[in-house]
């Protein structure tokens, strides 16, 4: 079973959130908060697998929720799912420096959101396609101390089209099938390269796909 805290300021969207995990046979609510305070709170006396965080609540907001759990070293195979109903850029961009594996909108399908925190646990993070998009072309065009290039020389001919795939948005099981690999052999590439780049999880690999050109940006 996958362990979920739900964090909202909103109880009546918590318990419908609830009634939707729990309704799957593999995931299961182990708590809710309705602040940053109590999230960590909560999280430090459930450890659960994913989080699903929202950003807007008192107190504490989500964004420094997800700090504080992303770096509590009790909390080190926690994962946060931020859930917004915002687009906003900036909440984008701070989810992700604060150690968030993914970020979607609070309109998407009861589906997509039990999905979504199956592949946050299995370290496939994930974003809204459109949020995506633009996540992406803020990292590109931005200015970049360095830029990874040399590190690519430091990764075999295998890693570099794993890496492509991932920035690519490609799954583990397409990323499999594209490359005619076993699933087993492409978890051991993505080991081996958020290792080798330094990246905390698929969401940093994503933004290397990019920074180093394997990947080109779609008009925004």
């Amino acid at each position: 079973m996958t362990r979920v805290l739900l964090v909202d300021d909103q109880s009546l969207l918590r318990q419908s959130l609830a009634v939707i995990i729990d309704n799957e046979p593999d995931l299961t609510v182990v708590g809710q908060a309705g602040d940053g305070v109590e999230a960590l709170l909560q999280a430090r006396a459930t450890r659960p697998d994913v989080v699903l965080m929202d950003v807007r609540m008192p107190r504490v907001d989500g964004l420094e929720a997800t700090r504080r759990i992303c770096t509590d070293p009790v909390l080190r195979d926690c994962r946060v799912l931020v859930l917004s109903m915002f687009e906003l850029d900036e909440y984008v961009y701070e989810a992700l420096q604060a150690g968030a594996s993914g970020f979607l909108l609070k309109d998407a399908r009861p589906e997509v959101l039990a999905d979504a925190v199956r592949r946050t646990h299995r370290g496939e993070s994930l974003f809204a396609p459109s949020i995506l998009t633009r996540l992406v072309a803020h990292y590109v065009s931005a200015p970049r101390p360095e830029r990874l290039a040399d590190v690519l020389r430091h990764l075999t001919r295998r890693e570099v089209e794993v890496l492509a795939l991932i920035g690519k948005g490609q799954s583990n099981e397409e990323i499999a099938d594209s490359l005619g690999i076993s699933i087993k052999t492409v978890k051991s590439h993505i080991t081996h390269l958020m290792a080798k780049l330094k990246a905390r999880d698929r969401a940093q690999l994503v933004i290397a796909a990019f920074d180093t050109a394997l990947v080109q940006p779609r008009p925004v």
